[in-house]
């Protein structure tokens, strides 16, 4: 396997360790689609010249076949991947796709749509097995802040994909020999999976002493009681799953919306579901440079406040009335729709946001060892929730309701899904709250981030300016920090909040709360002990004149009860501002600070032997001062 070294997003495309694999999962969904539409488009106009069934009752048995593989084998398909090495097992499920699809085309040309239908559930298994080798394929690749390009690059891919291969289906079914065209594309589609799946290198299996268990329903069980035992994780998949339950709604629904309430053509329905995919790539890319290349989850209710204000918008922004006639594309963009266009757009966007950070977290919350099985769990929960969107959508429409109250009720939904999982993980909104801080009232640039280990336990020591000095740095560095901080600061209002959810741990004087102060050297023994990053501003006080206070001797003892790395940094740019001490008025401080330049750097890594308070304030104090 390469090492992993990071590269700039669109660096990703050109290094093998990628690009091939990125091209084998686009070719994947792509395929799976072309198949899927002109399927669909067969049965529903041309399935009487082949059989004698109803199109309705076809097109929701294909539906209910492709979705049947994924409750039925995705456990025992994450245990597989799990055991064996990865690209060779990508290479095998190529070359079954490649046997599915000779016999579709086949199928396709003598209009055997039993067998076509009967095919859909092979497919389904075939993508069973992909979901956990695609992405537990990424981590073993990609360093950790590479997460969110690579997930972004998926995504974007994925729905891409899904729209290409959507259209190209419906184009060449259309044709006078289009059962021919379709067998002949997805052939050759799948023949190039397969090649550019040669290219995937080596990703050695995590554990291969694993044993199968072949009875899929105990598996399927035991997947959904190890997938509980990580909180952050399993909520995190559910927040996943929720995803595809909105994206499953409105990519089902939206052609119907444009018939029946927009009054538009098959053009318009091309047009709408190519912006919306347009809204997720460009969101799903925008996520790496809105997060600073880190994983950061506070763009997820960043995301799903989006999703909620433009569903809901979507609702308002509809016509009040069908047109007579049906609107071609050109007679659509003309009529007033730019806040449709827009809304729909934007519920991609957010769309984006959301679920690139969420599988970013899923992977690297999880044991490496059972990242196959974690996918594969997430995968079973897709489906039910995909499967329950479809229950939804049938049981409002049947009951009188219209496509666009139905969408207003997803959004509606989607605001109390969201509450209910961030009350359950406060650091969702926690990590929001410090990304508004460090995006709108300051503009923070880092220099250094690469001296912070990317795992195991350090000491990070920082002057103090500001009550929010621990917000500004936990938004800077990749990795969760845990933060000593004064227990009055620790308890104001509003940060307290903030502090809890971050683990922080409140210290005292020996002469205030002895008890606190030994409490607080126990915490942070055993924050280390965990591998943890842990934060400590020696000065004891924030600086009352925008110069360093003398440094105590409690870093000492800390780093000589548990001897690890330590970082020095400096804060620059938030003495004056509203949140430090400097005497003047709190409006003209508010007014001065807001989009002020803030910098954090970060200093050489040092030896605990070599660190001293003395010499880290010298440390300190020459960062403080730099100019660069």
């Amino acid at each position: 396997m390469e090492g992993k070294k990071s590269a700039g997003q669109f660096e990703l495309l050109t290094q093998r360790r990628f690009l091939p694999f990125f091209v084998t999962q686009f070719f994947g969904a792509f395929n799976d689609n072309v198949f899927k539409n002109a399927l669909i488009i067969l049965i529903a106009f041309q399935g009487s010249q082949f059989i004698d069934a109803g199109a309705d009752l076809l097109i929701n048995i294909a539906a209910a076949l492709f979705i049947l593989p994924f409750f039925l084998f995705s456990a025992t398909a994450g245990q597989w991947i799990d055991k064996y090495e990865k690209s060779k097992s990508i290479r095998m499920i190529k070359l079954v796709e490649i046997v599915i699809m000779a016999i579709a085309a086949y199928a396709f040309v003598q209009g055997n749509i039993v067998l076509l239908i009967a095919l859909l559930f092979l497919m389904g298994t075939q993508s069973a097995f992909f979901g956990p080798a695609k992405y537990s394929y990424i981590p073993q690749h990609l360093a950790t802040n590479e997460l969110i390009e690579g997930n972004a690059w998926v995504q974007m891919g994925t729905f891409v994909a899904i729209l290409l291969g959507t259209i190209m289906g419906g184009v060449l079914i259309a044709e006078e020999q289009g059962r021919h065209y379709v067998a002949y594309a997805i052939v050759i589609f799948a023949l190039a999976g397969y090649l550019s799946s040669r290219s995937i290198p080596e990703t050695p299996s995590l554990n291969k002493d694993l044993k199968i268990n072949w009875n899929v329903f105990s598996e399927t069980w035991r997947n959904m009681k190890f997938l509980r035992s990580n909180r952050i994780v399993f909520l995190s998949v559910l927040g996943v799953s929720w995803f595809w339950f909105l994206g499953a709604t409105y990519l089902v629904q939206l052609p119907n919306y444009t018939k029946t309430t927009l009054g538009g053509s098959e053009q318009v329905v091309t047009f709408l579901l190519t912006v919306f995919t347009v809204g997720i790539a460009t969101g799903s890319l925008l996520c790496n440079w809105l997060s600073g290349k880190k994983i950061e989850i506070g763009l997820v209710p960043f995301g799903s406040i989006g999703l909620t204000l433009f569903g809901v918008d979507l609702y308002f922004s509809r016509p009040d009335m069908v047109p007579e006639a049906t609107l071609g594309l050109l007679a659509f963009l003309t009529a007033d729709h730019a806040r449709l266009i827009a809304d729909v757009m934007l519920i991609g966007f957010f769309g984006g946001l959301y679920i690139v950070p969420l599988m970013a977290l899923v992977q690297q919350r999880s044991d490496q060892e059972h990242m196959s099985r974690v996918i594969a769990g997430n995968n079973i929960i897709n489906s039910l929730l995909m499967v329950l969107s479809a229950i939804i959508a049938v049981t409002v429409l049947s009951l009188g309701y219209s496509i666009a109250q139905l969408f207003l009720l997803v959004a509606i939904l989607n605001a109390l899904v969201a509450i209910y999982i961030y009350s359950l993980v406060p650091e969702f909104f926690m990590r929001f709250m410090v990304w508004l801080l460090i995006h709108s009232i300051y503009h923070v640039k880092a220099r250094g981030l690469d001296k912070i280990p990317d795992e195991g336990p350090a000491v990070l020591v920082c002057n103090h300016v500001s009550y929010v000095d621990a917000m500004v740095i936990a938004g800077c560095i990749r990795r969760p920090v845990r933060f000593v901080m004064y227990y009055k600061i620790y308890n104001m209002p509003v940060l307290n909040f903030i502090f809890r959810t971050a683990k922080t741990i409140p210290i005292a004087g020996r002469y205030e709360d002895e008890a606190l102060l030994k409490k607080a050297f126990d915490d942070i023994d055993q924050a280390l002990a965990e591998g943890d990053l842990v934060c400590v501003f020696p000065e004891g006080k924030l600086t009352s004149d925008g110069e360093l206070n003398t440094f105590r001797d409690g870093i000492e003892r800390i780093i000589q009860r548990t001897p690890v790395p330590v970082v020095p940094m400096a804060l620059q740019g938030l003495w004056g501002s509203a949140f430090s001490r400097q005497k003047s008025n709190i409006l003209y401080r508010l007014f001065r600070g807001f989009k002020s330049c803030v910098g954090l750097n970060i200093g050489d890594m040092m030896a605990a032997e070599d660190a001293s308070a003395e010499m880290l304030q010298q440390k300190v104090q020459t960062l403080y001062d730099s100019k660069d």
